[in-house]
């Protein structure tokens, strides 16, 4: 008996049939059954089941000799299914990689509940997935199992059939079947969730529901949308039948309500001519199930009086509104806008403050990178300085008492930038920034490049996008001083970014407190992103591939701690303009993507693992164990280029594919004495001024004229913080026993 059945139903679709199929067999949960059901499709989805039939034994084709409709072909999967639990999976859409496996980890903490409930996202033609809005009621914070009591709120995440596992006896004990017709989800979710004794939720998508430019049922116009008013009479006399159901009454005329609201206020969905006999009908339902005391949204009321056409001007009121708000907003801001110039011009006729310095990083992120080092290296050594930091709304929580917060746009904000002598960032500051005589330009950069910038990617259509390379150089000529870390960066910056401006070689400010940390400070970090004592924590830091649309993770998370044992997590750092959510899910994959510091996230790990980030130069300050995996290294170099072969000159390990990164850590060669010799040549070209007196040199220079420059430390006498592992001594992780499964073979 397999744990699930996966039940998909197959009507013109032969399209998207092969990927839905793909998604269900490619899962790294292999116990299941697939039961395709052919509708009676007049196009290929027959032919495509039973080539998957004979190619895949799971695969269980069942055909009907007539066509007849979605919820009844689910009911010909049900009556053929035999595992434990019922999947349903409509057949334009796909389970998302490793989907089945974390249900099943979670059924079975859970304790074999009724129904588990997960999430979904919707993907569209161009790439995009967005994650369900209302996803709030999943959380699996709180006892698992419970009733629906228990968390209401379920009953607002969408009620498809397609986003809840349920357990087979429970389904068959009760009866559930689909009803025919259109919304045959309705009067079979509401009941499931209301009948069941057990409920636990997956925080995690595990579907994606595509949308469809065209061919969508509920999105054509047809007078099967009044099948919308049988189905909810369905799940009243489902309640009628069960008296101990009858408190949800309230809650399923309210959703019922809204659900016609938005039927009927939907474009294109009811023929022209019908509208006003749906509101009719609907206040008909209104009078039939209506619970005295529900408080009902605005427009919902209006469906209790079925007028037709004060709903429609409802409607127009309430767009014409929208458009005026809209409208005096955008005056506002016009307005706001001319005032703000204008205070910027008049700043700039105003003398510059000496004792005053502006910082940012990353186009207003949080307090950190090189700019935050050389903001407290200015409050340290030159205390006569006051500083400010510029952040978005966003991530003003995350700076530092010490420094003044800008808020980018504000008057304040333009004000600094007019009058303070020092403005130092790591990245553009501001395109209408008018820099002044007496003014300091301090650009930081952002690590080492490896990958091709500035004017190199003039002949990389890919990366460049939409890049102004005029604007790019008018910005370089504002430069006064560039920081650099090693001769490699110096000559690069030069070229690529050519100007006027001084190149100070003085290491990496944000690099310091890898030279300054204490192996309490390593603790204290660990302890905060909840790494058990004693694992060894791989941070996963990939970079960003403009060749592809959609950031995807090129490497099984899961399937590497799984295949590595309990000892290994994994610290997941997806790159900041990833776009997506969590590199992996899981107890032993800790997502930190919205740790501002990665400094901190570099001294909490034991080894890094990346590709062709930037982050491997800084990591190698720390004189601990780089693994660099080079997957894709093809693709990647036509498309963005880099400065140096990585493979031929790697700080580590290098890996070309995910089963010889399991490799190079089931054998221990990540921390061997060939991965200690390349890690040592790599150092010495790259990190021959991180001493931890990289701001210190920087402030001296800048501020108080280049008087008392420390000297630099050399390589063999500094004395980076011990990762954690190097404290405990860690045997080497033996090769999984026993024949890889399916799945697993790559």
């Amino acid at each position: 008996m397999p744990r699930f059945s996966v039940i998909v139903p197959a009507y013109k679709v032969q399209a998207y049939l092969s990927e839905c199929l793909d998604s269900v067999l490619s899962q790294s949960y292999p116990d299941l059954e697939l039961i395709a059901v052919d509708d009676c499709s007049p196009d290929a989805c027959g032919a495509i089941i039973d080539e998957y039939a004979a190619r895949d034994a799971r695969v269980r084709p069942v055909h009907l000799a007539e066509n007849q409709g979605l919820g009844r072909a689910r009911n010909a999967g049900l009556a053929e299914a035999t595992g434990d639990y019922l999947v349903f999976l409509d057949s334009d859409d796909t389970l998302t990689p490793d989907a089945l496996r974390s249900m099943a980890d979670r059924i079975k903490e859970s304790g074999e509940p009724d129904v588990l409930v997960y999430d979904y996202a919707r993907t569209y033609w161009d790439g995009r997935a967005v994650r369900n809005q209302l996803s709030a009621p999943l959380t699996e914070q709180g006892p698992a199992p419970f009733r629906l009591e228990d968390r209401p709120g379920l009953l607002r995440v969408l009620m498809v059939a397609w986003n809840k596992a349920c357990r087979r006896e429970f389904v068959a004990g009760h009866g559930f079947t689909f009803p025919p017709g259109y919304y045959e989800d309705t009067p079979w979710t509401f009941p499931v969730l209301m009948a069941a004794e057990s409920i636990a939720t997956l925080d995690r998508v595990c579907v994606h529901y595509r949308q469809r430019r065209q061919g969508n049922i509920l999105g054509t116009t047809s007078r099967e949308h009044f099948d919308l008013f049988e189905q909810y009479d369905r799940v009243f006399a489902y309640v009628e039948a069960h008296p101990e159901l009858a408190r949800w009454r309230p809650d399923l005329f309210r959703r019922m309500i809204d659900h016609y609201a938005t039927v009927f206020a939907m474009p294109d969905r009811l023929p022209r001519g019908s509208h006003g006999e749906f509101l009719r009908r609907a206040r008909a339902h209104y009078r039939r199930y209506r619970v005295p005391g529900t408080r009902m949204r605005r427009r919902n009321v209006l469906v209790r009086f079925g007028l037709h056409r004060t709903f429609r001007a409802f409607r127009l009121v309430s767009a014409a509104r929208r458009r005026m708000s809209k409208a005096v907003v955008k005056l506002v801001r016009a307005v706001r806008t001319g005032v703000l110039r204008l205070h910027y011009r008049i700043q700039l006729w105003l003398p510059v403050r000496t004792d005053r310095a502006v910082f940012t990083s990353g186009a207003g992120r949080g307090h950190g990178g090189d700019p935050g080092a050389l903001e407290e290296a200015f409050r340290t050594h030159a205390p006569h300085i006051r500083t400010a930091w510029i952040a978005r709304p966003e991530h003003q929580h995350a700076v530092p008492p010490g420094p003044r917060r800008l808020r980018p746009g504000s008057a304040a904000y333009w004000t600094a930038l007019a009058r303070a002598r020092y403005l130092v960032t790591d990245d553009v500051l501001d395109p209408d920034l008018r820099k002044r005589p007496g003014q300091i330009l301090v650009q930081t950069r952002q690590g080492t490049p490896l990958k091709h910038m500035g004017l190199d990617l003039q002949e990389r259509p890919a990366a460049a996008r939409d890049t102004d390379f005029a604007e790019l150089l008018r910005g370089v000529d504002q430069w006064d001083l560039v920081l650099s870390g090693n001769r490699h960066s110096t000559l690069t910056w030069e070229r690529v970014f050519p100007g006027r401006y001084t190149t100070l070689e003085y290491g990496a400010p944000r690099n310091d407190v890898f030279q300054r940390a204490t192996s309490a400070d390593v603790t204290r970090l660990r302890e905060s992103l909840g790494i058990p004592e004693n694992a060894v924590a791989i941070l996963y830091a990939p970079t960003f591939r403009d060749h592809l649309r959609t950031q995807r993770p090129l490497l099984d998370l899961e399937r590497i701690v799984r295949r590595l044992g309990p000892r290994f997590v994994i610290l997941a750092r997806p790159h900041p303009v990833h776009g997506g959510g969590p590199l992996g899910t899981g107890g032993r994959i800790i997502d930190v993507g919205d740790r501002a510091s990665v400094e901190s996230l570099c001294l909490a790990s034991d080894v890094l693992v990346t590709d062709y980030s930037s982050i491997m130069f800084d990591y190698a300050n720390l004189d601990r164990p780089i693994v660099v995996h080079t997957g894709d290294w093809e693709a990647y170099q036509a498309a963005r280029g880099t400065y140096f072969d990585l493979r031929a000159f790697p700080p580590g390990a290098v890996a070309r594919s995910e089963d010889e990164l399991i490799d190079i850590f089931a054998t221990g060669r990540w921390r061997g004495s060939r991965s200690a010799q390349l890690r040592a040549a790599f150092r010495q070209r790259f990190c021959p001024y991180d001493d931890g007196r990289a701001a210190e040199r920087v402030v001296r220079h800048v501020v108080l004229g280049g008087t008392g420059l420390p000297p630099v430390v050399p390589l063999k006498e500094r004395k980076p913080v011990p990762s954690a592992c190097a404290r405990s001594p860690l045997a080497t992780v033996p090769q999984p026993a026993g024949p890889l499964s399916v799945t697993e073979r790559r």
